[in-house]
């Protein structure tokens, strides 16, 4: 993984080319703000990562002004339906039950899950009959946390508001392993995190499609706008430099299904 780049740079550098015009129409973003590299706020309040970087080239695609804000994970479709913002860009994986509460773009990555456990408990893989009795940790309301319910009624599973709590918990020995995006993990080890590693394969929940932007149900027009340019921004080739920024590997790729992987 590599490091983050502040969104006031790349709004001044999408202004100063033209591909944002003075007084453009403002498209409200919302995110979640503590999921790095995809979406988080730095210390001098700046909301950065992938998903950003992501949304502010749409917006410049679409000549128009991003408004970013911040919201819990656990309340963010529900802000999203209660008109708090209008796009959500959060690396939310696309499935049928959320599909059902707003409506997506195509997906814009792949984010695929991987265990990550303590060094110093002795695993060679992370399937449930390995996992039996031992704690594992997930973020409310993630796809991870599902997988876990569905997959590894043997395992004691803790679940936290956020992913950042789950990772300190394992660091200090409370809990055995913690199941997430495997790029999320990533950059947490790559900031010199040493009592852990990952553990199994990488793989995505049934059902789920892809990482995509949310619209509320009725928002269909603005679905197709962003839609559209979510696709010129990959055919142009912008979307990889993002991409580069933050991982030198393909993240379009489609990983193996849960239950693929559990059933071989």
């Amino acid at each position: 993984m590599k490091s983050l780049f502040r969104i006031s740079a790349l709004t001044v550098a999408m202004t100063m080319a033209g591909l944002v015009p003075a007084t453009a129409e403002t498209l409200r973003m919302g995110t979640e703000g503590a999921y790095a590299p995809f979406n988080s706020v730095s210390e001098n309040g700046a909301i950065e990562g992938f998903d950003v970087d992501i949304g502010n080239a749409i917006c410049a695609q679409m000549k128009v002004e991003c408004e970013w804000s911040v919201h819990d994970w656990g309340g963010i479709i529900p802000a999203l339906n209660a008109r708090k913002f209008d796009v959500m860009v959060a690396s939310m994986a696309i499935t049928p039950a959320r599909q059902k509460a707003v409506s997506f773009t195509d997906p814009y990555y792949y984010n695929a899950m991987r265990f990550v456990k303590l060094k110093d408990v002795a695993l060679t893989d992370a399937r449930p009959e390995t996992l039996k009795g031992l704690t594992i940790g997930a973020q409310q309301g993630a796809v991870s946390a599902k997988v876990l319910d569905d997959w590894f009624p043997d395992s004691d599973i803790k679940l936290f508001p956020k992913l950042g709590e789950a990772l300190m918990d394992l660091e200090s020995g409370r809990i055995d392993l913690v199941l997430s995006s495997q790029f999320a993990i990533g950059d947490w080890m790559d900031d010199g995190v040493e009592c852990c590693e990952f553990v199994g394969e990488s793989f995505l929940m049934d059902g789920t499609v892809g990482a995509g932007i949310a619209f509320r149900k009725d928002d269909d027009a603005l679905r197709a706008r962003v839609n559209e340019a979510l696709r010129t921004i990959i055919d142009n080739g912008t979307y990889d430099e993002i991409r580069k920024t933050y991982f030198d590997f393909d993240i379009m790729s489609k990983p193996v299904y849960v239950s693929e992987l559990f059933n071989r």
